[in-house]
């Protein structure tokens, strides 16, 4: 496998957008978000979807359909069992689709911006130095993103909805 192309993030741009303009989430739920979003599931609660920037080969987002704010204060503890659970089986599914030495899974935002409750379920590859895992690893800012052309996003989705389909 060659090695992936990145391309510089604009981080100013990206900031000014979470925090001024309309959620997001809510945004691809209701299937008007500006940019194409690769769903990779939806159940009657929840939502995964591709990130519109990859700083990992196998990067989803997971999040409830209702726009939920607080991590654990804004589920009852069945709802985010049932939320763990999306995020349980989409990791499953990412390390069975590309290469992984370990799955992230971070919950990340804040009232200030991507305040809908997300998480981020990220698949480090074999191989990565150990000074270039974790955060550093998930930076889009330092390290740039992934240029992924729309079939290799597509493809890369259907590989993931399969393989959550397959996991069930």
């Amino acid at each position: 496998m060659s090695e992936d192309r990145r391309i510089d993030f604009d981080l100013d741009s990206y900031v000014d957008r979470v925090r001024t303009g309309p959620c997001f989430v809510c945004g691809i739920v209701r299937g008007d978000h500006e940019l194409t979003t690769h769903v990779v599931y939806r159940d009657d609660g929840h939502i995964a979807f591709l990130p519109n920037f990859h700083v990992l080969r196998g990067y989803v987002l997971v999040a409830p359909l209702a726009h939920r704010e607080a991590v654990v204060g804004d589920f009852s503890l069945a709802d985010y069992l049932d939320q763990q659970a999306v995020v349980h089986r989409v990791g499953r599914a990412l390390a069975a689709v590309v290469p992984t030495e370990r799955i992230y899974i971070l919950s990340l935002g804040s009232q200030q911006g991507n305040a809908h409750v997300h998480w981020h379920i990220a698949a480090l590859p074999p191989g990565v130095p150990y000074d270039e895992q974790q955060f550093r690893a998930l930076m889009a800012e330092t390290k740039g993103v992934l240029e992924l052309a729309p079939d290799e996003q597509r493809e890369l989705a259907d590989r993931i909805t399969r393989a959550i389909a397959d996991n069930t």
